[in-house]
């Protein structure tokens, strides 16, 4: 029974440590930005948040560009997610139920482009962008980060459906089913664990990225939070306190974002490793 009790305990322990080093960083930002300059510099640095100092995330939404940035960012992040999942499924089907020429070579192309860096892209990606007049849009930045992010959604999802027996589209199919319909009848439901964590991973890929934004967006306007925040270091001076207050703005919807779906997530990437 002791041993049982310091096993629940040493669990219990070990849970907390794990919550308290994934949230400090959150609750430290939280603090800094309710910080004085004094505190800032002080020999002891404040543990807890000053809420007198409340008016900078007041200051940052309503006189800054901070919620604009937020909402681009949410445009972003949720056009490539629907896109990228969109057009994963019917890709990780393809790939996991048809037979065609140069199957093999398609898988390999789609791990290889993992591998590519973003800055090796920007060159040519911003002639095309500047061709097809998609500089200075999100729907360019909806676009490119979805065709990079895309490859490894649609390996996902074919390992997802690789664990599918095949009987069930068989029995479909007897039933006089199209492809398509026993895509979304049965194959989708099925993988919906697995769509989940690839949109989790194609939302944190367009929330966070900064390269293609900073290169392909001139427009104040337009610029989503990750670039905005880097907006905010001058030459003679950095305000500590907007930058956290606005960091931390920009962490609370991807941490709710992954709240939301993280009991789909471990599900969802082991989906398909092994088949029965």
């Amino acid at each position: 029974m002791r041993r049982f009790r310091f096993g629940v305990t040493a669990r219990i322990v070990a849970v907390l440590v794990v919550l308290g080093v994934a949230v400090f960083p959150l609750y430290w930002m939280f603090v800094t930005a309710l910080s004085s300059n004094s505190d800032l510099f002080a020999d002891q640095p404040r543990l807890t948040p000053d809420l007198g100092q409340f008016g900078v995330f007041v200051d940052a939404l309503a006189e800054g560009k901070a919620a604009g940035w937020l909402l681009n960012s949410l445009i972003i992040a949720v056009g490539t997610m629907v896109l990228s999942v969109g057009l994963g499924i019917p890709l990780g089907y393809a790939l996991s139920r048809f037979s065609f020429w140069g199957k093999a070579v398609l898988t390999v192309v789609l791990l290889f482009t993992q591998m590519l860096p973003e800055a090796l892209m920007v060159v040519p990606l911003f002639a095309l962008f500047r061709r097809f007049e998609l500089l200075d849009s999100l729907t360019g930045l909806v676009l490119v980060n979805s065709a990079f992010v895309l490859p490894i959604v649609a390996l996902i999802l074919k390992g997802a459906i690789d664990g599918i027996p095949k009987e069930l589209e068989e029995a479909a199919r007897a039933d006089g089913a199209r492809p398509f319909t026993t895509l979304t009848r049965i194959n989708v439901p099925l993988i919906a664990p697995s769509i989940a964590a690839t949109a989790v991973i194609a939302f944190f890929h367009a929330w966070n990225e900064y390269v293609f934004a900073v290169t392909f967006i001139f427009n104040p306007d337009l610029q989503p939070a990750s670039v905005g925040i880097a907006n905010f270091i001058g030459e003679l001076g950095t305000p500590i306190q907007t930058v956290m207050a606005v960091a931390f703005l920009f962490t609370l919807p991807a941490v709710a974002f992954y709240l939301l779906v993280q009991k789909y997530v471990v599900s969802g990437m082991t989906a398909g490793a092994v088949k029965g």
